[in-house]
């Protein structure tokens, strides 16, 4: 498996993990922000299609002009970064929009991680207005999307477990010897 493929099924593996998780968690519960995490599936969600925008489009390979016709970032930047307030980032977008970002966000990313040629991956970023927290190299950025979005994924198992329905990882008991 070259460098290419493993980026692209370990990215791919995990935005199942975003669709898994957010389609296990019901509709009428995600603009609820539990005190306990001061978040909500909405946040997360809106903050997740920013994240994938930034780290794996943005910065491997600048914006996005078809993305950019049909998402719109700086809404989701002004609302969904960590300078943002979860309570305040709900009722922006439907359930339906947030869903169909994410959908295209997820595509591209996906398209434009295959479309790499393997030396591209030791290429500097795409150079823009904010630097990037830990990457360097394009290889470094998707490694960085991977590992961000897991991170996402847990805060959103943590919120599907305080909102009364915890993941369950198909796990069958094994009885005892």
């Amino acid at each position: 498996m070259t460098e290419i493929e493993m980026l692209s099924k370990q990215t791919h593996d995990t935005y199942q993990w975003i669709y898994n998780l957010i389609n296990s968690i019901p509709e009428e519960k995600w603009n609820e922000t539990p005190e306990v995490l001061e978040s909500n599936v909405t946040w997360q969600v809106g903050h997740l299609i920013i994240s994938i925008y930034y780290h794996s489009i943005l910065v491997v390979k600048g914006h996005q002009k078809d993305v950019l016709k049909l998402v719109p970032i700086k809404k989701y930047s002004d609302l969904y970064t960590f300078y943002s307030s979860p309570r305040n980032s709900t009722g922006k977008f439907s359930l339906r929009e947030l869903k169909n970002h994410l959908d295209i966000i997820v595509k591209k990313s996906i398209e434009i991680i295959n479309s790499l040629a393997p030396e591209e991956l030791k290429n500097e970023l795409v150079p823009g207005k904010v630097e990037h927290p830990v990457a360097k190299t394009k290889f470094e950025a998707i490694d960085w999307n991977i590992k961000h979005t897991m991170w996402h994924c847990g805060q959103l198992a943590s919120l599907k477990r305080i909102l009364g329905n915890p993941y369950q990882f198909e796990i069958k008991k094994v009885e005892k010897m």
